[in-house]
């Protein structure tokens, strides 16, 4: 049996490695839709033995089935974003608490404790909706936060200035948390020099702006805060851990996440580290429905598992997890 414990205090590659092999034969006997896409990719579940060898299920599939690896009850369902009409994807989650624990100690390991900063955020599309895992994690971070000034922000603006000004001339540190859209909006109203702000990103223009190379996008973002790098969280609706970026749009996983770097013309194979191909997610938090995630997303991977998230699939569906279309 494979314990929370054992997930959430992996310490080295071939850690994690042995636990992501544990971990695929649970799901492989235990989700019948995970083991339906192996056993037609004709997969022998004896002979995989390393994470290359693991089939990755594409992203899409949890739009049409519920992806779940075991038979609890479902305490919470988070759904992703989408324009009208389309299909969200739905994640059933059976025990939250490994959601809260993966957060956690993810912000944790990147930024400290979550006690020394007042955390602001400003995510309108995503308060305007039912069912966003964001807003899960950010509302438990403002209350962790213990602090009275951290809150949501939806379209009061000028609050927002008033509040970021004061709080940073105060010497206070913060972390802002925004839509990337919202936060162009913000710095369109008003240019702030920002000494001890965080200001992180994550992602999307929600169809509200032209998309924008990431260059661009910091640029102006770094211009507007008056901050040396912007920050980024790397998440979606059907994984329970995030990556995060501290600048220049690098991510890197948390102990229990990884990710490879399939080829775009043989989804089975893999590229060198440095070169462009679609993102394969290894989430070990997910292991009530599926810990590996083959995405839409497009990227490339650098040395010390660290990687950029440069674009999508052409075709694929505009939604929560896309950063950039290049």
């Amino acid at each position: 049996m494979i314990t929370t414990t054992d997930i959430f205090t992996i310490s080295s590659q071939k850690q994690f490695e042995k636990i992501a092999l544990k971990v695929f034969r649970y799901q492989y006997e235990n989700n019948l839709v995970y083991q339906e896409f192996c056993n037609f990719l004709k997969t022998d579940v004896q002979k995989v033995k390393s994470l290359q060898q693991i089939p990755f299920l594409p992203i899409q599939f949890f739009k049409s089935h519920n992806v779940v690896s075991n038979t609890h009850p479902v305490q919470t369902t988070f759904t992703s974003s989408g324009t009208t009409g389309m299909i969200t994807s739905k994640h059933l989650v059976t025990d939250v608490s490994l959601y809260e624990e993966s957060y956690q100690k993810g912000f944790s390991e990147f930024y400290g404790n979550i006690e020394n900063y007042v955390v602001l955020a400003l995510l309108p599309s995503y308060l305007e909706r039912e069912g966003s895992s964001l807003i899960y994690m950010v509302e438990d971070l403002i209350k962790l936060s213990n602090h009275p000034e951290s809150g949501f922000y939806l379209h009061n603006h000028d609050d927002l200035i008033k509040k970021l000004i004061e709080l940073d001339e105060s010497g206070q540190n913060v972390i802002l948390i925004g839509v990337t859209y919202a936060l162009l909006d913000l710095i369109e109203k008003q240019k702030f020099q920002l000494q001890n702000t965080i200001i992180m990103e994550t992602g999307g223009m929600k169809g509200k702006r032209k998309e924008m190379i990431r260059e661009e996008l910091h640029q102006q973002l770094c211009t507007g805060f008056g901050v040396a790098a912007i920050h980024s969280e790397y998440g979606m609706t059907e994984l329970l851990s995030q990556a995060y970026s501290l600048g220049d749009g690098i991510f890197e996983c948390p102990a229990w996440m990884n990710i490879l770097i399939r080829d775009t013309e043989d989804a089975l194979s893999y590229v060198l580290q440095g070169k462009t191909g679609g993102i394969n997610v290894i989430d070990l938090a997910n292991i009530n429905s599926c810990s590996f995630i083959a995405t839409q997303d497009l990227g490339k991977k650098y040395p010390n598992n660290s990687f950029e998230v440069l674009g999508r699939f052409d075709n694929s569906d505009i939604r929560g997890c896309n950063l950039m279309v290049v």
